[in-house]
């Protein structure tokens, strides 16, 4: 139950979300624009919202804004396997925001050159690392009384503290009233590790069992997080429903499928403070859905201009701003690169990834300056200028939980060529005679995964291209979309009232049979 001031009224909860990254503090993904964004969002509605991230003290937002980063005084020791590890919080807030941000400092594991891994593969104590973060939010909860009506944990780095809350804080002075949320942003990572890593976590051997925290003798901290939290959520609701099935859902299917009426799939937003045509610094002409025509044509030009491409009105400009890897396309685009450069076209690739990938773009763009310009690396000014300059974008993604760069080109008028998966296939609306006509075609949407299916998709983008009617058609109702975060918080606060009002579940936890021996393997 809630406390009984507040029982009649949920118009004030107390969250504390937990991240193992956080725009502007740390990134490597698209989980750090969430975090962000949604702990802004929740609070900007009045709600009393903490933020909690490690404190990866090498990153150039943080080496460049110390002084606005400050010491909180608390003192935490955290047990780490059979050692004792100490940590301090720190504290600073988001500029124009009433959002508080917590700072986990433990420099022997956070101050490194990179938030997972080195140049040579994943850190080998990452189980170590994200076993002390995990117990470390706890520890600040209490150390803070923050007192959560919600905890929300996010993808494997921060799966134990769901565990955490139900083995060893359920009802404890402090979490009386507290439920835990776990988001999968990503299924196909897992926080795998040796069983012997179970030592690690604190937690019984009990529980190092294939319902639980064990996947192929191994321990998996996604599925740790899955198994203990109340509630569950993903970032779209098509991904909701794929990772129910053995396709896509990594070796964990049966068990989402067990938990399928405590999950649901609620759509990324946009952070509008970043990404917003209208006002963007990084734009050479702003823009918006009534002005598009006259001044997005100018932000084309200055990109076509950046990039050493010939300045073509005639020519489509496809933009894509992506990890070079399978997931996101690269093998279709391989697979049809030489037929792409033969079409009156232009693309411009911004990103890094796998090598393979990364060399054939340079030589793609080596072969046809006049059509192509890659880009490896990440520049964030560039990645607002591609989006905004280009035509069209791609992202025939072999799976896409969420997607942010579609729902990015849609509110910078420029339409997204995305496969029917996931979030893509919940935020784009294929373009065709009857979408058109009822105003509701924002993309071009293909979904068989092979070349040939996406070079018809390529070739209907410069059919619409040749169509100004239809394309700014296509390009204003994208514009138009409401793909705010403002809808998004709204769909997260439901989630957590809707878990709050429930009685605590019974868990996986208090299922495991007692009486049966658990022992190490």
């Amino acid at each position: 139950m809630l406390h009984k001031s507040e029982s009649n009224s949920l118009d004030r909860l107390r969250i504390v979300l937990a991240s193992s990254e956080a725009v502007p503090w740390s990134k490597t993904g698209g989980l750090a624009d969430v975090s962000t964004a949604l702990a802004k969002s929740l609070a900007a509605v009045g709600h009393d919202v903490t933020l909690v991230v490690p404190y990866h003290r090498q990153t150039e937002f943080v080496r460049d804004h110390k002084e606005e980063i400050h010491n909180s005084g608390v003192q935490l020791r955290i047990p780490v396997g059979t050692k004792t590890v100490l940590g301090t919080v720190f504290w600073t807030h988001v500029p124009s925001s009433n959002l508080r941000v917590l700072l986990i400092d433990q420099p022997e594991y956070f101050d490194r050159a990179g938030l997972y891994q080195s140049p040579s593969g994943d850190y080998s104590d990452n189980c170590e690392r994200f076993v002390f973060f995990s117990r470390a939010v706890v520890s600040t909860i209490e150390h803070l009384v923050l007192r959560p009506h919600i905890v929300h944990a996010n993808d494997w780095q921060t799966g134990l503290a769901p565990a955490l809350i139900e083995l060893e804080k359920r009802g404890a002075p402090g979490f009386e009233d507290t439920r835990s949320i776990f988001t999968i942003h990503n299924l196909a990572f897992q926080g795998w590790f040796p069983a012997d890593a179970m030592k690690l976590t604190g937690l019984d051997w009990k529980h190092f069992n294939w319902q639980q925290m064990e996947c192929h003798n191994q321990l998996n901290l996604l599925k740790t997080g899955i198994a203990f939290a109340d509630f569950l959520t993903t970032v779209s609701p098509t991904y909701a429903k794929e990772i129910q099935t053995p396709e896509f859902g990594c070796g964990l299917h049966e068990l989402l499928e067990h938990r399928r009426d405590d999950l649901v799939g609620i759509l990324n937003g946009v952070d509008t403070d970043t990404w917003c045509p209208e006002s963007d610094p990084f734009l050479p002409s702003n823009f918006n859905a009534d002005n598009f025509a006259a001044n997005k044509p100018i932000c084309k030009s200055h990109l076509q201009d950046r990039l050493g491409l010939p300045d073509r009105p005639d020519a489509p400009l496809f933009g894509m701003v992506s990890r070079m890897t399978d997931q996101k396309g690269l093998d279709l685009i391989t697979e049809v690169a030489q037929k792409l450069v033969e079409q009156n076209l232009q693309i411009a690739f911004l990103g890094t990834g796998n090598e393979r990938y990364e060399w054939m773009l340079r030589e793609l763009a080596r072969k046809h300056p006049d059509k192509v310009s890659t880009t490896i690396g990440f520049d964030e000014r560039l990645a607002h200028q591609i989006e905004a300059g280009s035509d069209f974008y791609l992202m025939p993604s072999r799976y896409e939980p969420c997607g942010l760069n579609q729902m990015y080109s849609l509110a910078y008028g420029t339409v997204p060529l995305v496969r029917a998966v996931g979030g893509l296939a919940d935020s784009v609306v294929d373009t065709n005679v009857d979408s058109i006509a009822n105003g509701t075609a924002t993309g071009i949407v293909f979904r068989k995964y092979d070349g040939g299916t996406f070079f018809d998709a390529v070739s209907r983008c410069l059919k619409l291209y040749q169509d100004p009617t239809n394309h700014h058609k296509v390009i204003r109702a994208g514009m138009r979309y409401d793909s705010t975060w403002s809808r998004s918080a709204n769909e997260y606060l439901a989630t957590y009232e809707n878990t709050l009002k429930r009685r605590p579940r019974t868990s996986l936890a208090t299922r495991v049979t007692e009486s049966k021996d658990h022992v190490a393997p």
